[in-house]
């Protein structure tokens, strides 16, 4: 790949070499992404018009954990990281988690993950690439989101709350 040694990398995270724990290497196409509208037809205001020049929300390392993520549905995504890039794609290395291993259940550092809570944290948000898309995070450049999200903070803010007895 990129001359960095992915076992380094992994085993820094803490994870490479144990069982109960696989390592998935995909890769996600590079660039922007291009509307799906039939012969090029926006319907609508002009602000919807584009088809071409559309960025997608997330970082393809989050798109990359939640193929994972789907194509493995019985183990739990816990990290990824970069291993790579061409010109057309770039590739990641998933770290998961199989919460039916004994020496996963029976790990008190990494048994957290077994509980149903965790079930596919990739799709909500919660791994370490999900949660910078969303904005989180700590300290005072962050406070767009607390409350847990972007909309739930501007919904606080903007909701007038007429208590019974005041």
């Amino acid at each position: 790949s990129s001359g960095i040694n992915e076992a380094v990398v992994s085993t820094q995270s803490g994870h490479y070499g144990r069982e109960g724990i696989c390592i998935y290497r995909t890769r996600v196409k590079r660039g922007g992404r291009k509307r799906l509208a039939a012969k090029g037809i926006c319907y609508g205001k002009p602000k919807t018009s584009g088809v071409n020049q559309l960025k997608f929300q997330r970082s393809l390392q989050s798109v990359a954990e939640e193929r994972v993520g789907r194509a493995c549905g019985g183990l739990r995504v816990l990290n990824s990281y970069w291993v790579g890039q061409d010109a057309v794609y770039k590739y990641y290395e998933v770290i998961c988690v199989d919460t039916a291993h004994k020496a996963i259940r029976n790990d008190p550092r990494i048994n957290w993950i077994c509980n149903p809570v965790h079930k596919h944290r990739e799709l909500r948000g919660l791994t370490s690439a999900g949660k910078k898309n969303r904005g989180m995070g700590k300290g005072h450049n962050y406070t767009k989101v607390i409350g847990s999200s972007r909309r739930a903070n501007w919904k606080r803010r903007n909701t007038l709350s007429l208590r019974r007895y005041r």
